[in-house]
């Protein structure tokens, strides 16, 4: 069974020709089957042998980053077929180089001179605004130096006011400001110059191109009149500090328009040299982009292949390298071809060697998956990789997971969404995952699509047993109750119990084939009834689920070699939780099938039926009624107290079982080996090679393993699990109740919904009635989805999580292991392009 235990791992070393390294190590990043190891941990990353060849791919892919930055800026659509191209040879890595560096040389001058011509058009264009909007200004030049505030100020006193300054003494300067900065350039002028210029400012109404960002800016036409050198002066500094752009501007109309033409004719040019750039350089980066996946998965494999050869150690020949990797056994075959298949490639006439090596270091776990059971193996794994080979509870959470999670998200509408969004993505799997969407809400729920398959069919399945859609019952197979009463009792009473005895006639003494009887929806005590049915199979599915996780263990017991924990560790555990929560299991089924209404013996009938609860706890605490009911008896079976009593000191007898069995078995193996190395001495004190031989084995023994090396150790570490099996037994069997507490607040939050929100919507009669009933299903409808189905699954979905972990995968699972990670171009090619 490939889930029910890792793959057996082997540890090779490979002998690789110097020329042949590069296609082997090629051959193997396709395959994806081998983990090397580092055999120089203590040289620099700065110091190894293929260190510029690594800095060459990093310089490769830091243009092709640069390409793809610019592809993407002009929203040109990068092709992606899906290829998988080999890896380049070695001698291709010059091609390579060669053609990026063209093509970012090539891009790198067209951007430029775009840029520049850019520029230039923003000079022309912002001039273009200046003459235009200034020819206004100088038709007012005269009226505004007749005005009384400019007699005042530009001047001087002596000078009669009737005296017009004529028009060759002003100066003035005329550029475009950026729109948001100009009331601060007003005042600063006004402050600098005390009032001694004039400006007059006219906003340019469409946006302009920055030629260094591309953003769209606003700008606004200012002409500035002064009067002397160092007003001028003055002024060209402000203009400066604001970052205006200052352009010459002639004074008389001719010169103006004549500079007007010139302009004009100058921006038609570059028009036409602007859109011949952007053109070429759009054919360029089209090209590019047809080929950019390819060249960035050709980058990253060359990369990641000289990076697996810095792993490796040089002979002292300085012609062959020498590597180590943990592969798995059965892919061993496999490994072999395609090193020969790399071999063949290079040319080289020296065969690879690939020998199985001997050690006491723990392998790393690999378990083979596929997209259907990847999903459960990620939850297993998140709680710990299991130990090397140990049982992995993937296999069968697959069944236990979507289960205990559709026992509390239990309702077949609700299960129906959850199967209908899974299926959707399970179906259009191919064209979602090529997408590459990279919401990591997405990206989880996507990865998960086969639990929430798996979990929404549970749900609906759960739903049908517990009878609720979308929080009504529905009368499939026709319900085994009926109201045998007459009108006249009816209407005397506002409420009757039924009671499923054959006499009165209300029970047809056929139950409902499936699930819940639908009268229970409509029954007062309907919450009572179900709180107590799912209160039991919650604490019945949890003995099952736990007592299942410690039945696992015999398996790592016998696997590893410990026989012995089957007798001091897995029979006391066993016992306790059987005798115990197992018992309890049982009385529950006692009840049920011999307690029922309408009995003829009055022993049998409900009213005698004892409390499971109260049974339970007078059996831990050795306390019996001994004065039964009227008519009824004190116990469910003949020799129920003597029973009770054996079970509860046994389970109390194996405690001390299972707290001192290991250590007094390790104190006894202690002892032994003590005689053996003791007897050894005495017989071999004269051959040294001997004893050292023999030492070996006891202070290695235990090397790679998780057991403890000293008595105190094992005494230490068996009472905390002792402790923690005992009171956990207790807890964990309590834990188990979230199964039907969650199922009783799903049940009744969607119970809620359809009173408070749909039922309104359905009251209303009038023509307005369906107007309404549109936007309340809506509501109802939102509500549903977001609350019940996303907010209530994530929770049900947590809770599921901890009983597997804690509750369930405590039992037999160390969860002390680490991944087998192999050297593959698949996963490597997970990452995004352009991403480190």
């Amino acid at each position: 069974m490939p889930l029910f235990r890792s793959e057996e791992m082997t540890l090779c070393q490979l002998f690789l020709q110097s020329e042949a390294a590069y296609a082997c190590v090629a051959e193997l990043g396709e395959l994806g089957l081998a983990q090397f190891r580092d055999l120089n941990p203590d040289v620099s990353a700065f110091q190894r042998k293929f260190v510029n060849e690594v800095r060459r791919c990093d310089e490769m892919e830091r243009k092709l980053r640069y390409l793809e930055k610019e592809i993407k800026r002009d929203d040109i659509p990068i092709l992606d077929t899906g290829e998988n191209p080999e890896a380049p040879q070695p001698r291709e890595m010059i091609d390579l180089e060669a053609a990026f560096e063209k093509l970012e040389n090539e891009l790198r001058e067209v951007n430029q001179n775009s840029e520049a011509l850019k520029k230039n058009f923003l000079e022309l264009t912002e001039l273009k605004h200046i003459l235009r909007k200034t020819q206004t200004f100088f038709d007012e030049r005269e009226s505004l130096m007749e005005t009384e505030s400019m007699t005042r100020a530009l001047i001087p006193e002596d000078v009669t006011s009737r005296q017009v300054v004529a028009p060759h003494n002003l100066g003035f300067v005329a550029g475009v400001i950026l729109r948001e900065r100009l009331p601060a350039f007003e005042r600063m002028l006004w402050r600098a110059c005390r009032g001694n210029v004039f400006l007059r400012q006219a906003e340019i109404d469409a946006a302009l191109e920055d030629p260094v960002t591309g953003d769209q800016v606003y700008k606004s036409v200012f002409i500035i009149f002064f009067q002397g050198d160092q007003l001028k002066t003055r002024v060209k500094k402000i203009c400066e500090g604001f970052r205006a752009t200052l352009y010459p501007c002639p004074e008389t109309p001719a010169e103006r328009r004549e500079m007007a033409i010139g302009v004009m004719t100058r921006i038609e040019d570059l028009n036409t040299v602007l859109g011949q750039t952007q053109d070429h350089r759009h054919r360029v980066l089209v090209a590019a982009a047809k080929n950019i996946k390819n060249w960035f998965v050709k980058v990253r494999k060359i990369k990641s292949i000289y990076h697996t050869l810095n792993l490796f150690n040089l002979d002292v020949t300085q012609k062959c390298l020498i590597a180590e990797c943990w592969i798995p056994v059965t892919d061993m075959e496999t490994i072999q071809m395609s090193l020969r298949r790399g071999t063949e490639r290079s040319g080289s006439s020296v065969p690879p060697i690939l020998n199985r090596m001997m050690t006491r270091e723990v392998p790393p776990t690999y378990n083979r998956t596929n997209k259907f059971t990847a999903g459960f193996q990620n939850l297993v794994d998140a709680y710990g990789v299991a130990t090397y080979r140990e049982v992995n509870p993937a296999s069968f959470t697959i069944v236990s997971f979507p289960f205990l999670f559709s026992m509390m998200f239990g309702d077949a509408g609700h299960g129906l969404l959850m199967t209908l969004f899974a299926l959707w993505m399970v179906i259009k799997e191919k064209p979602l995952a090529a997408k590459k969407i990279q919401s990591e809400i997405w990206v989880i729920c996507f990865a998960g699509r086969y639990i929430m398959l798996l979990m929404g069919v549970f749900s609906i399945y759960a739903g049908f047993i517990y009878n609720d859609v979308f929080s009504k019952g529905v009368n499939i197979f026709g319900s085994g109750y009926k109201v045998n009463l007459t009108d006249e009792e009816l209407k005397h009473h506002h409420s009757a119990m039924l009671v499923p005895d054959e006499a009165n006639g209300h029970y047809r003494q056929t139950p409902y084939p499936f699930g819940v009887d639908p009268i229970w929806m409509m029954a007062e005590n309907k919450i009572p009834y179900l709180n107590a049915y799912k209160m039991k199979i919650s604490i019945i599915f949890g003995v099952v689920h736990m007592g299942f996780g410690v039945i696992l263990g015999i398996w790592n017991h016998r696997y590893f070699g410990r026989s012995m924990n089957i007798l001091v560790e897995f029979i006391p555990q066993i016992i306790f939780l059987v005798f115990l929560f197992g018992y309890l299991c049982i009385l529950m089924f006692i009840k049920w099938t011999k307690y029922y209404a309408g009995a003829e013996d009055q022993t049998l009938t409900p009213g005698c039926a004892p409390s499971i609860l109260i049974t339970f706890i007078g059996m831990v605490l050795f306390k019996y009624d001994t004065v039964p009911l009227d008519g009824c008896d004190n116990y469910m079976y003949p020799g129920q107290v003597t029973l009770q009593k054996v079970m509860i000191i046994v389970a109390v007898l194996v405690v001390p079982i299972l707290l001192f069995g290991k250590p007094i078995l390790f104190k006894i193996e202690m002892n032994k080996s003590k005689n053996h190395a003791a007897l050894h001495n005495q017989n071999g004190t004269a051959e040294g090679e001997d004893v050292e031989v023999a030492g070996v084995p006891q202070t290695d023994g235990h090397e790679g393993g998780d057991e403890p090396h000293e008595f105190s150790d094992v005494m230490i570490h068996q009472a905390i699990h002792t402790i923690e099996y005992v009171l956990g037994s207790v807890s964990h069997t309590a834990s188990y109740l979230r199964l039907w507490a969650l199922s009783l607040a799903h049940s009744q939050l969607s119970e809620v919904l359809w009173l408070m929100v749909l039922r309104k919507g359905l009251m209303f009669q009038d023509w307005y009635g369906g107007v309404l009933l549109y936007f309340i299903f809506a509501a109802w409808a939102a509500l549903t989805v977001s609350i019940l189905v996303l907010m209530e699954g994530l929770s049900a979905f947590l809770h599921t999580l901890r009983l597997h972990w804690v509750e369930f995968q405590s039992k037999f699972y160390a969860g002390a292991g680490y991944l087998f990670v192999p050297f593959s171009f698949e996963n490597i090619m997970e990452v995004q392009p352009g991403e480190e």
